[in-house]
């Protein structure tokens, strides 16, 4: 109980401080409504501490499948932290931020391909927005996509290197994937592949769809709002990290069905030895 009560606080302080981490970093003059953000840090602590203090599921997938969550959280944590420095850089320039500008603008220029989700990020903001803001955009878009393709890539490792998730014990199907209903809709297996599926798939297109529908829909949405430090910090936070957790979501149902036609197949070869034995 009491491992449960301090793992499960020790979270929430962890996701309480991820909402605070740019208005810790950026200097108070770029911070408008701090009471707000700090309702949101404890709102997020909040739901953190529940979820993981109760033995019961509500929707947090992969509970006790590490480190799928963990690596989740450091991604974003790190993206954000990035990103915080980034646009700090403009307003209070320090080493550290200095050093995080030169290697998002170096990330920027490298990622700022043609057909690129990068590429199509800097081409969403508009004509009259200065070109330090789009700079700005284009940086801060390479640094996230690059923390998003490193948690996919490390991932992928757990999984191929690390036999994820059998090294951390048997898989509760109930507790782990607690929206998933695995006695309706056909073969369980068929359904997990198939979420697995549609989830990389869309999670491979939101990064390219999404700065497109921004453009398209230039006359509902702002892309200059960008401009806002905590914007740029958090909407391009977003765009990268929830396709990013998508994939890895796919990545992990397909495992999982794969494991369970695994055994599936070793029962039935169970099954026919012993039949033969008889």
């Amino acid at each position: 109980m009491f491992a449960r009560i301090t793992g499960a606080a020790f979270r929430g302080i962890l996701v309480a401080m991820l909402f605070a981490m740019p208005t810790l970093i950026l200097p108070a003059s770029a911070t408008e409504s701090p009471e707000i953000i700090l309702f949101i840090a404890l709102l997020g602590s909040a739901l953190a501490f529940t979820e993981y203090y109760s033995h019961f599921p509500s929707f947090v997938e992969f509970r006790n499948a590490p480190p799928i969550n963990r690596m989740r959280f450091a991604a974003a944590a790190a993206t954000v932290g990035a990103l915080s420095l980034l646009a700090a850089h403009p307003l209070a320039p320090t080493g550290l931020t200095a050093l995080v500008q030169r290697l998002g603008g170096w990330l920027g220029g490298q990622l700022d391909f043609a057909y690129s989700p990068v590429k199509l990020t800097v081409l969403m903001m508009p004509t009259q927005v200065p070109e330090a803001v789009v700079l700005m955009v284009r940086d801060a878009a390479g640094l996230a996509c690059a923390v998003a393709g490193t948690a996919i890539f490390f991932f992928g490792l757990v999984i191929r290197v690390g036999h994820w998730p059998v090294g951390s014990g048997a898989f509760n199907v109930w507790v782990n994937l607690p929206l998933f209903d695995p006695t309706t809709g056909g073969d369980v297996v068929q359904r997990l592949q198939r979420d697995g599926r549609v989830n990389i798939t869309a999670g491979v297109l939101l990064p390219f769809a999404l700065p497109a529908t921004v453009q398209l829909a230039s006359g509902l949405v702002d892309p200059g709002l960008l401009a806002a430090p905590h914007m740029l910090i958090w909407v391009i936070s977003a765009w990268a990290l929830v396709p990013a957790s998508m994939i890895m979501r796919g990545m992990a149902m397909l495992r999982i069905a794969g494991l369970i036609a695994q055994k599936r197949r070793a029962a039935c070869i169970d099954a026919d030895e012993a039949m033969q034995t008889a």
